[in-house]
């Protein structure tokens, strides 16, 4: 515990000297901190998806900077500094977790995220509905999931999982509906629904949707790199190849991936 104190200690020193001495640090703002830290957060997510260890503790360290400089920036107004920050966030989670600092029981996992949502509502200050800890800024794919899970925390959800299945095939045939019709803004909204359906079928299942597409876009990808690198190295253009020329090189790039 000792060498962890002086750790972040030895930090907190860095950004004062930083923030004092260094003309980039001492202009920086919440506003112009904002876009980086959102950029070193999708850097952690890359890092965690490749499994690379190191990769991840290096953006975990990004991630503590920016904590530690939007701590110092408020300490500067007198309006937070570190401790508040980690007070605040210490008192919540005794408050959220009654089952390990008070006598609440738990059943399991899913008891815990229920009364966490719960208590959410309750707290002074805290979120007036369920859904109003949701960013609005957040990407729609990961905001769906999140509403998701806010309104399974409230009960809001299919009993059994197999149901969602239905959902989902009615939402397709709603689609194939409006595809037929040719109505563009009905098109829009079928494919919405049809996505959110999908959504919540992954997380009744356990897979987290962001994740998983992530992992579809990242195979894509390094299997088109190959399509596009071998017919280079043929002195040919993709634009010149048909489909089925294209997909006998496709094939074999998913072999690679095996």
């Amino acid at each position: 515990m000792d060498r962890k104190l002086k750790a972040f200690e030895r930090l907190l020193d860095i950004m004062d000297q930083l923030r004092e001495g260094c003309p980039w640090d001492k202009k920086q703002t919440f506003e112009s901190l904002r876009t980086l830290t959102i950029e070193e957060t999708y850097e952690l997510a890359d890092s965690i998806l490749k499994g690379e260890k190191q990769e991840i503790k290096k953006e975990l360290g990004d991630i503590l900077l920016h904590i530690v400089f939007y701590a110092k920036i408020g300490s500067e107004t007198n309006d937070f500094d570190i401790a508040d920050v980690c007070d605040a966030i210490s008192e919540k989670l005794t408050y959220r977790h009654p089952h390990i600092f008070s006598d609440t029981v738990v059943a399991d996992a899913k008891e815990v995220e229920e009364n966490w949502e719960q208590l959410k509502l309750k707290e002074k200050g805290g979120n007036k509905s369920v859904l109003e800890g949701v960013p609005n800024s957040l990407p729609a794919l990961v905001k769906a999931n999140r509403i998701q899970d806010k309104v399974r925390g409230v009960g809001f959800d299919w009993d059994e999982k197999e149901q969602v299945w239905e959902k989902v095939k009615e939402e397709m045939l709603e689609l194939q509906e409006e595809i037929i019709n040719g109505d563009r803004d009905k098109m829009e909204q079928e494919f919405g629904d049809m996505f959110f359906s999908l959504i919540n079928a992954a997380r009744l299942y356990g897979v987290n949707p962001e994740n998983a597409l992530e992992r579809t876009n990242q195979k894509f990808t390094k299997r088109f790199n190959y399509l596009e690198s071998k017919t280079i190295k043929q002195g040919r253009s993709l634009k010149e190849m048909n489909l089925e020329e294209m997909d006998e090189i496709w094939e074999e790039a998913k072999q690679f991936d095996r």
